[in-house]
């Protein structure tokens, strides 16, 4: 039951930092390496509202949220926006920018084990035996919510219509009038927010540290290479194959293996299905 439930929350955590990195790459095609950033920026943003401007808990994160989204926005109209369609260049200067922002954070000052976000519950319960706080639970319920309502975003709404014509065919999306550069530009805002959700409901677990958005950028990485690249609903399996991988290997082999295992699941993906598990590309093309 513990390898059941701790499986469960871990993979759902997973879930949550990779949403964003494979919504933005489905849509408009470009590898957001800023992606941990924004994560740890979110999370640092929410700190600051809530204790040095005194908002409450709600508002300050809502708050984060859209600074998030804001920036992720600004991030693909002054440069990404230039790069586009090169992709080494697309990799180096997303990462350039994630790269400026932690390690900006730590020259800042934002360092130590002294920033942290509190629950949204206090107390816990008993899943079948196993102890399990309110929050994790929320965070399941959460990340449950988010796909579920992102999965109605982009099937029964006009906006999420056109973003997900402009993920399964860009030139078909411009003929029907779809403004492509502004529907990645509203995928960098949708992926930032939801790496900001991921922050502000996995964060509250321990404590906001710069070094957590280099894990993150790792994770995600591996849950929509195993998943497949362009494909939401890979990413989600993958990060329960990944998930269940990490908790048992901190059951029989140790703890410190977690990341091993994310790095053996990209080398062992591109080893033996490069497209991975739901990707559309096709093999060959790949190899080509």
């Amino acid at each position: 039951m513990e390898i059941l439930v701790y499986g469960t929350i871990n993979s759902i955590s997973l879930a949550l930092m990779g949403l964003g990195f494979a919504m933005v790459y489905g849509i408009s095609r470009v590898p957001n390496f800023a992606h941990g950033a924004l994560y740890i920026i979110c999370g640092f943003v929410t700190w600051i509202l809530l204790r040095k401007a005194g908002l409450p808990y709600i508002p300050a994160v809502f708050l984060s949220l859209g600074i998030n989204g804001i920036l992720g926005m600004l991030m693909y109209r002054f440069i990404l926006i230039r790069v586009r369609g090169m992709n080494i260049s697309e990799i180096i200067s997303s990462y350039a920018m994630g790269l400026a922002i932690l390690e900006g954070l730590r020259y800042g000052g934002f360092r130590g084990m002294t920033y942290t976000l509190p629950v949204f519950m206090e107390g816990s319960i008993s899943l079948g035996g196993v102890p399990v706080d309110f929050h994790r639970i929320l965070m399941m319920v959460i990340g449950l919510l988010l796909i579920a309502g992102l999965w109605f975003f982009t099937h029964y709404t006009r906006l999420g219509l056109a973003l997900q014509g402009m993920a399964q065919d860009e030139r078909a999306a411009l003929m029907l009038g779809i403004d492509s550069d502004f529907m990645a530009m509203l995928s960098m805002g949708f992926g930032a927010v939801l790496a900001g959700v991921a922050a502000v409901t996995i964060l509250p677990l321990g404590n906001i540290v710069v070094e957590s958005g280099y894990h993150v950028l790792i994770m995600s990485i591996a849950v929509c290479i195993v998943g497949g690249l362009g494909s939401w609903m890979g990413a989600f399996v993958a990060a329960f194959i990944i998930g269940y991988a990490q908790i048992l290997t901190v059951v029989f082999i140790g703890s410190h293996f977690q990341m091993v295992v994310a790095i053996l699941a990209i080398i062992l993906t591109l080893i033996l299905k490069p497209s991975g598990l739901f990707g559309q590309q096709k093999e060959l093309e790949e190899r080509v």
